[in-house]
């Protein structure tokens, strides 16, 4: 076989792949003819797939007048993926399959610890979690980590202010960890491709997630791509300046979005130590907790209004720890935007809060790992 028809075979073999893992249960006359290919290539193809159990085979399906077809379908437990959310509050892992569906969580509560003490807790969830494993072909296929700051494509932290990192070689400890390959993406980019592929996003094009916890990060999807920018830092408007004469933040500067509108923002202006418990007292109808929740809707409102006037996107996605307060600033946020986003910016845009809830981030590694995973499996076969 020449090097091109290698190439070809490949290409084809994951067309038909990707084709049975979006519209499992289909039969090889219809992969045939929805991709085009020669029926007897779909047929050598399926079969080297089932080989690496990939895929499976069901029962006759239904019959359009010749011999009923038989039924393929995505082989979801042939391994398994992990899923790291690192907060700068908690750390939350999960064990998903290979279509997204979560079989094990593990969460805990953690106070801007250093990063030894985060990895040593990060290795005991995923051995854990792989001790917990059904058995399967693949095993476990990659793990993913979202982190809340500027990660380089050879995953480094370069900068993480809100969990006091700087150079954290994070996938290379855990690739030596558990030798298996590893992706470590910011925590919005994870979003906003999580709630893309299984949230709130899976019907729109251009969608800007807004990752509002103890910091604030964006995640932005244009014409249904992850865009990250030239060296992959894009969207860290947590750090747009919307007060040049601000309050100091953590990356440095003065007058962030992220210090008026975060988490952290909240619990500073509430001199309380908990999302948790301002959003207790506003269930008691506390007027306190009611106004303090409203001016951070407000302030997310005003920084989500730049967002829109410059991005003009179809969808804007409120995701992280705040959206558990939605009761309290979806209002605010709403209102924000009507007064100040251009007319024409604010026409069939869709303002929804994250479908996922705290497992956006942790689902969008573990849907990066997959696809890599998949890729390999079909370049190397």
């Amino acid at each position: 076989m020449t090097w091109n028809q290698h190439i070809v075979k490949k290409n084809n073999k994951a067309l038909v792949l990707q084709l049975i893992m979006e519209k499992d249960p289909i039969s090889r006359a219809d992969i045939a003819q929805v991709s085009g290919l020669h029926k007897a290539t779909v047929s050598s193809l399926v079969n080297e797939l089932l080989e690496e159990e990939l895929i499976f085979e069901s029962g006759p399906g239904e019959s359009s007048g010749g011999r009923r077809p038989v039924i393929l379908h995505f082989n979801k437990a042939a391994g398994y993926a992990v899923g790291i959310d690192i907060g700068v509050n908690y750390v939350l892992c999960v064990l998903t399959d290979l279509k997204g569906n979560i079989l094990i969580e593990k969460n805990q509560l953690v106070n801007r610890t250093p990063y030894p003490t985060i990895l040593g807790i990060v290795q005991n969830m995923v051995q854990s979690l792989i001790d917990e494993m059904p058995s399967s072909r693949y095993g476990i296929v990659g793990i993913g980590v979202g982190v809340p700051g500027i990660v380089n494509k050879e995953g480094c932290v370069l900068l993480a202010p809100n969990l006091g990192w700087t150079n954290i070689q994070l996938k290379m400890d855990l690739e030596n960890l558990f030798q298996v390959p590893v992706i470590i993406e910011n925590e919005a980019n994870a979003g906003a491709f999580g709630e893309q592929q299984f949230g709130a996003g899976q019907d729109y094009q251009n969608i800007i997630y807004i990752s509002a916890g103890i910091g604030i990060g964006v995640g932005i999807i244009l014409n249904k791509e992850l865009y990250q920018g030239k060296n992959g830092f894009s969207g860290e408007m947590g750090h747009m300046i919307i007060d040049i004469n601000g309050k100091p933040c953590s990356c440095g500067s003065r007058g962030c979005w992220e210090a008026y509108a975060s988490e952290n923002a909240l619990l500073e202006m509430a001199n309380t130590d908990s999302l948790e418990s301002m959003i207790a007292l506003a269930e008691d109808r506390n007027q306190t907790s009611h106004k303090l929740l409203g001016e951070i809707g407000t302030y997310l409102g005003y920084g989500i209004n730049n967002i829109i006037n410059t991005f003009n996107p179809d969808q804007v996605i409120i995701g992280n720890r705040l959206a558990l307060a939605k009761q309290w600033i979806e209002e605010p946020i709403r209102t924000t935007i009507q007064n100040h986003t251009l007319a024409h910016h604010q026409k069939e845009m869709r303002i929804d809060f994250s479908k996922l809830g705290k497992y956006s981030t942790a689902l969008g590694v573990s849907a990066f790992v997959v696809e890599r995973f998949i890729k390999e499996e079909v370049k190397t076969s």
